[in-house]
Parts: structure tokens; C-alpha cells; sequence
């Protein structure tokens, strides 16, 4: 399966969090999105890896993914080294996708700015012919993404793009809101996180809606580059 556009997470509800409203837009114009989590979150405070499962499964459906698959990296302790970069560049042969989206370059989770550069460099690794990769027995060829980006996260970074994702904030905190353990519940008896408050879920949108006051649109996403982003025209800018 050739995919348009792979997702990568450290944790599941990563790629929610950081452009779910993004790829349900994408989705929803035809292009076909796949979504890799590093990590099953096993180290999370609320919730077991089996009920992350479950929640990416359901958020996944929600945003109507083409693909979703875990790589089953361990949660806080995964290292940027040969042998992720290997299993990360057969993923990127195998889909072949043209745009890569993965975590924020530095956020205040540990994992979060590893797994952005885990993949970034896998991101380039891929596309050199003399590193040799199976997939069920056969040879990869070699294929670089034509383009990185890095979503937003905890950390309130300047992005390079903003994305209009006017009428899919409600496909994204419904994705979002399908990790039942770990975001706000007045019932749960869970202990508290930094992302288990109502003050971070009503972030999602408020911070949503900030982004698209400054470019003029109801909300938007946010997203960092590895190079400089081109248009044909600048009219193509809202």
C-alpha cells in the first residue's frame, strides 16, 4: 500500500493530538493516511498499554486511516540508533509516502523530541541505495519523503505552516477523546496528569482557534519544516 501522507507518534494519541484535524482533512480529500506509534505508551500514569491499543484502534477509525501499526519500541527508553533507524526505513519503503509527519523537534516529554529525530533521520536513511532493507524476503528500494513536518505539542513553538482545518476540530477531539484513560474525566479516580485536566482538553481547541485567528481562518494546525516550504504563487497564501 502506497501511502500520501505517514503519521509517526512516540505514543499513541500523539498524532491525534498534534494533526489529527489535519489528516481527517486529508482523508476526507481522497489521500491515503497511514499512522505508525513508536511506543504502546506502557509507561502512561492512567491506563495499560492493552487499553491504548484498544483507544488507537478507535481513534484510527474515526479518522478513517488507511493504516495503523505499532512498532512496540519501549515507551521512555527507545534510542535513536542503527537499529530503530532500520526498523523505521523498512516502514518508510514499505508505504512510500510523500509527506511524513511526525513529533515536535522539542516538547517537554523526552520521547517526543527522540522519536522526531529518530525518524527525521530515518527519513533521509531511507532514500540512500547502499542501506538494504526486507520486507518479506524482498529487497526495499530505497524512497525519501519529498517533504518532513513536525507538528505541535506541548510546547508553544513557532510554526513554520499553519494548516486551515476549519470543520474538522470536531473529527480531532472526537479521535482525541477516544483515549478515554487519558484525558479529562470528572469520574475517573485515575491519578492526575499534566494532559488528565480540563484545562488541557478545552487547550486543544482554544489553542486551535489562536492559531487560526493569526492567519485568518476558524482553526488551524501548526507544523515545523525541515527545509523551506514552496508555493507556485503567492496567492496560494491565505
Amino acid at each position: 500500500m502506497k501511502l500520501d501522507i505517514l503519521a509517526f507518534g512516540a505514543h499513541p494519541d500523539d498524532v491525534e493530538l498534534g494533526c489529527g484535524a489535519t489528516l481527517a482533512k486529508e482523508v476526507s480529500k481522497g489521500k491515503k493516511v497511514g499512522i505508525i506509534d513508536l511506543t504502546r505508551g506502557e509507561l502512561g500514569t492512567r491506563g495499560t498499554a492493552e487499553t491504548r491499543d484498544e483507544e488507537a484502534f478507535n481513534a484510527a477509525k474515526i479518522l478513517g486511516v488507511s493504516m495503523r501499526t505499532n512498532m512496540e519500541f519501549a515507551d521512555g527508553f527507545f534510542v535513536n540508533n542503527k537499529e530503530h533507524q532500520l526498523a523505521i526505513i523498512t516502514m518508510i519503503r514499505k508505504y512510500q509516502p510523500e509527506i511524513v509527519i511526525c513529533n515536535a523537534i522539542d516538547d517537554r516529554h523526552i520521547d517526543h523530541g527522540k522519536g522526531s529525530k529518530l525518524v527525521s533521520d530515518a527519513c533521509f536513511l531511507s532514500g540512500l541505495l547502499k542501506i538494504q532493507t526486507l520486507d518479506e524476503g524482498e529487497i526495499q528500494n530505497p524512497w525519501r519523503p519529498k517533504q518532513v513536518y513536525h507538528y505541535m505539542q506541548w510546547k508553544n513553538l513557532e510554526p513554520d505552516v499553519a494548516v486551515d482545518v476549519s470543520g474538522f476540530i470536531d473529527k480531532k477531539m472526537e479521535a482525541v477523546l477516544a483515549y478515554k484513560t487519558q484525558f479529562y474525566d470528572a469520574k475517573s479516580k485515575a491519578p492526575e496528569t499534566p494532559i488528565s485536566s480540563k484545562n488541557f482538553t478545552d487547550s486543544i481547541i482554544y489553542r486551535a482557534k489562536d492559531l487560526g485567528r493569526l492567519v485568518g481562518v476558524d482553526h488551524a494546525e501548526g507544523f515545523t519544516t525541515e527545509r523551506y516550504a514552496a508555493v507556485d504563487s503567492l496567492f496560494d497564501l491565505k
